[in-house]
Order: structure tokens, then C-alpha cells, then sequence
């Protein structure tokens, strides 16, 4: 099975070290992180190490089903599951890039109207939002690297601001070590996957890199830098916070940008909020573009025409979210069904791609 993708639209290997960071700069190291604390308290930092561990090896899996020769999701349903089956697999993982992209995109409207502008209404953020996710995606998967690009070295610039939590922290906050049970822990790691959530564009646009074969060690460092920053973030909100105050702390880390003083700015969090929109939007430009993608490939839909039909669906689905205990369910399913995806369906596939691999050895050395 040959790369279907012209050589004008590749991007080199060294590229999936943003994508895979990008895509996991999103809403959930704003939104899910003190629910990690709640179940594993300072133990929160070894429970995010433990779901960046196993990422690794979901990373490993995708890149052995997927190579040699380069293919997508879509070509992977039909060698397994035969080509009617097969589609209406991939038709149904729009529906879970969908509502990833949704979970992102209302988490930061919500936060856009509890910190910035608190008179503004859901559907007039979300109008601006989606003009400019479909200028993002109509410009294709290049522009949308060098998105992700822009939004790495941005999330690197934000990483010196933890020196003032550090700085004004508590070492005995992160004591005793290991205080919690493996159940709890297990709780926290699977919460914990709302910050990592976005990778999994990576089983779409994978036919889209150059000797993807070739690059895998890219995709690991980027997973591995990201897990890293996780790690780091969450230490330092564990410093700062006793755990009573955590626990009932809606966004720790923006509580945190509180504390920045510098002399030529006052509200820092302002800035970092901002800042925070190049983060996320690589995320939520890649899912629609994914969705986009497998219409492309199963019904042969025109990308500009299947990009407007989602943003219209998506801007009538989002403005029925209008209160924080919908975005909440909506938070939970959209990690439930993620956990379920990433270590339940990846795994099942490729047990099936080992199976049917082996099955086509045997008939070949017949």
C-alpha cells in the first residue's frame, strides 16, 4: 500500500516532535489538573509520569501498524476489517475527534468569560473562534504544522514562569511520597489523560510525514518533553498549594499568574491566557482537520465543503453548553471515551494488524 500523499504536501520527520507537543499544549493542564489532585494529592505528580509511560508504548504501537509502508486509520480499518466495515469504523472516529475538539474549545471559552470578559456571551467567542479555525484548516496540514510549530516555542517561552510558585513553595506539601494506594493512583492517571489528550491525530496525518518509518524517535521526545513539562507543572502547583485550597481551586495554574509581578506589567494572567490560545488551537485546528480528512478519504467529500458543514455543526452544538456543569460532563465523557479509545480500541487493533500479519506470512511462504 503506497503514500496516497502528494510529495508537495509532506512535512519532514523532525515535524512530529511539534505536532505531537502542539497538540498536546491544550485546555487540560488548565481545566483537569485539580481533579488529579483530588485523587492522588501530592502523589499527582508520579500518577501524570505513569499515563506519559504508557503513551509511550500506544506511540510504539501506532507507528508499527501504521509503517512501511506509510498509511492511515482509514487504510488500517480496511486491510482489517474489509472495506464497508472498515469505513464505518473511521466514520465513527469523527465523532471522537469531534467532540475532543469541543471539550477544548468550550473549556477555553469558559475561561475567556471567568477571567477576562465575564459579560460576553458563548456564541459571540465562538463566532470569532471558528473564523479563524477555518482559515487555519482551509490552508491545509502544512499550515497547520507550522501552527504547531509557533505554538511549541510559545509554550517553551511560558515555562520559565514557574520559577515564582517554586520560588514561594512548600517542599513539605509534596510529603509523605507515595501516601496513596495503586487504586487511586490508577483514578489519577486516568483523569490525568484530559492534559495529553490530542495526540491521536497522529493515527490521520501520519501518511503526511517524510520516511515516517524512519522518524519515530521524534514523535517519543515530543511525548516525552510534553510528559516533562507535566511534571514540572504539576510539582509546582503541588508547592504552592496546601491541599485543602487545591482541591477547591476551579484553575490552579492561572491562580498561580497571579503571583507574577514584573515592572512594565500588572495582570500577567491576562497575558498568559492569551498566550494560552496559541497553545490550544493547534489541538482543536488538527481535530477538525482530521475530521475533515476522513470524510476526504471515505466519502470523497470536498475538504472545504466537509470543514464548513462541521464548524456549523460544531457552533450549534457549542452554544448548548451554557453552563459550567455541562462543560464538566462533557470534560469527563470526552476523557472516558478517550481512555477507552487510546488503551482499550489502539491495542485491540493491533493485536488484529499481529494476527493478520502473520496470517499473510504464512500464505506468502506457502
Amino acid at each position: 500500500m503506497q503514500n496516497s500523499v502528494k510529495e508537495n504536501y509532506l512535512v519532514s520527520g523532525f515535524f512530529v516532535f511539534f505536532l505531537i507537543f502542539a497538540t498536546q499544549s491544550g485546555i487540560g493542564g488548565l481545566s483537569s489538573s485539580n481533579e488529579v489532585f483530588t485523587y492522588s494529592g501530592q502523589d499527582a505528580w508520579i500518577s501524570v509520569i505513569f499515563m506519559g509511560l504508557c503513551l509511550h508504548l500506544i506511540i510504539w504501537m501506532i507507528y508499527r501498524m501504521l509503517g512501511n509502508p506509510a498509511k492511515d486509520i482509514i487504510d488500517l480499518h480496511q486491510m482489517i476489517f474489509g472495506r464497508f466495515l472498515g469505513n464505518t469504523f473511521s466514520l465513527l472516529m469523527i465523532g471522537y475527534f469531534f467532540v475532543s475538539a469541543l471539550y477544548v474549545f468550550r473549556t477555553y471559552i469558559g475561561i475567556v468569560q471567568v477571567w477576562i470578559f465575564p459579560s460576553i456571551r458563548t456564541w459571540e467567542l465562538a463566532v470569532l473562534f471558528i473564523c479563524l479555525i477555518y482559515y487555519l484548516v482551509s490552508g491545509g496540514f502544512r499550515v497547520l504544522t507550522g501552527l504547531a510549530f509557533f505554538s511549541t516555542v510559545t509554550g517553551f517561552l511560558l515555562i520559565p514562569l514557574i520559577y515564582f510558585p517554586i520560588k514561594l513553595g512548600n517542599l513539605n506539601y509534596l510529603m509523605p511520597v507515595w501516601n496513596h494506594s495503586v487504586p487511586e493512583m490508577l483514578k489519577a492517571s486516568k483523569v490525568s489523560y484530559g492534559i495529553f489528550i490530542g495526540f491521536e491525530a497522529l493515527l490521520v496525518y501520519f501518511p503526511f510525514i517524510k520516511s515516517v518509518e524512519k522518524q519515530a524517535k521524534w514523535a517519543h521526545l515530543g511525548m516525552l518533553t510534553n510528559t516533562i513539562q507535566f511534571v514540572i507543572i504539576t510539582i509546582s502547583t503541588l508547592l504552592y498549594y496546601s491541599q485543602g485550597l487545591l482541591k477547591n481551586t476551579l484553575y490552579p495554574l492561572l491562580g498561580i499568574t497571579k503571583i507574577i509581578e514584573f515592572e512594565f506589567v500588572e495582570r500577567i494572567e491576562f497575558i498568559f491566557i492569551f498566550c494560552w490560545l496559541i497553545l490550544f488551537f493547534p489541538s482543536l485546528c488538527i481535530s477538525i482537520w482530521s475530521c475533515t480528512r476522513i470524510l476526504k478519504r471515505v466519502m470523497h467529500l470536498n475538504p472545504r465543503t466537509s470543514l464548513v458543514m462541521i464548524l456549523s455543526i460544531f457552533f450549534i452544538v457549542v452554544v448548548q453548553f451554557n453552563d459550567k456543569l455541562k462543560v464538566d460532563a462533557l470534560g469527563k465523557f470526552t476523557i472516558n471515551i478517550g481512555i477507552y479509545f487510546v488503551f482499550a480500541y489502539i491495542p485491540l487493533l493491533f493485536i488484529l494488524y499481529l494476527i493478520r500479519s502473520k496470517r499473510k506470512a504464512k500464505l506468502n511462504a506457502v
